[in-house]
């Protein structure tokens, strides 16, 4: 059970993130680098959560 709440948990992270780059991407103001790290703890997260998946 704990396996499962901890997967939601990445999850709801990686959605976040997504957002945050979306959003990001979006202002004429955005930080390039600021966009790459987010994308880079995205892909992370993504990782982390394939791994630990069941499937």
């Amino acid at each position: 059970m704990a396996m499962s709440s901890h997967l939601m948990e990445l999850k709801k992270k990686h959605q976040h993130l997504s957002d945050a780059v979306e959003v990001a991407q979006r202002s004429p103001a955005a930080d390039d680098l600021e966009i790459a790290r987010m994308k880079k703890q995205k892909l992370a997260l993504k990782e982390e959560i394939s791994r630990l998946s069941p499937n």
